[in-house]
Formats: structure tokens, C-alpha cells, sequence
């Protein structure tokens, strides 16, 4: 099994930034293909970005596209996600998670059903 561990989040103001880090412990022998999620109060969990195991491709939702990046340190075996330009409507808990995919297909990563593993998240929270 693999453990995911997020941070980073916090109590910030329109307009400012945040970079969140997700750490992987236990059986990190192979690669996965990892994703950010999300979910506000009273909504139900939504993709926010992915990323492939070398990655090379990226996806990301279309409410945060052009201010949020996702990225992969595979050496550390830590994602990030660097998010930008905070709206209050990016309230939410954050979750990191993975996937054993073996081999890329484009649409097939954007679900919460395509993943194994889970961090319990980390909450950002942005005021106006």
C-alpha cells in the first residue's frame, strides 16, 4: 500500500497564492499516475488536475485552468500544486491521490473512481 500525506493549505485572501505538496510513503517502488481533487461545502468532490507518471501530460478542470499548475518530483516522491490568483469559490478541501494505470488514455484520469489511494486532505479556505 501507498500513503499520501497533503499540506500546505491555509486561510488566505482573494487574489493570493498557494502551493500545496502531497508526500508519498510505503510501497513507492513504482510510478503512479497522481491527481489533485477537491470539495467545497455542500459539493460533491471534483477533479482539479492530473498528471501521468512521467509527466509529460497534464489535464486540468476548466475553473482553474491558466491559474493553477500541477507538478511531480518523482526522485522525492512528492506532487504539487501550485495554485494562483485564489478565488473564494477554490474553498474547499484539497485530496491528493493516485493511480496504478499502466498506460495512459486521454479522459480515463479525470474521475474519482480511477484511483487507488487517497490523502485526507487539506483544507484552503479563501476569503474575499
Amino acid at each position: 500500500q501507498v500513503q499520501l500525506v497533503e499540506s500546505g493549505g491555509g486561510l488566505v485572501q482573494a487574489g493570493d497564492s498557494l502551493r500545496l505538496s502531497c508526500a508519498a510513503s510505503g510501497r513507492t517502488g513504482t510510478t503512479y499516475h497522481m491527481a489533485w481533487f477537491r470539495q467545497g461545502p455542500g459539493k460533491e468532490r471534483e477533479f482539479v488536475a492530473d498528471i501521468t507518471r512521467s509527466g509529460s501530460i497534464t489535464n486540468y478542470a476548466d475553473s482553474v485552468k491558466g491559474r493553477f499548475t500541477i507538478s511531480r518530483d518523482n526522485a522525492k516522491n512528492t506532487a504539487h500544486l501550485q495554485m494562483n490568483s485564489l478565488k473564494p469559490e477554490d474553498t474547499a478541501v484539497y485530496y491528493c491521490a493516485a493511480a496504478q494505470g499502466l498506460l495512459y488514455i486521454s479522459g480515463q484520469y479525470n474521475t474519482s473512481g480511477a484511483y487507488e489511494y487517497w490523502g485526507q486532505g487539506t483544507q484552503v479556505t479563501v476569503s474575499s
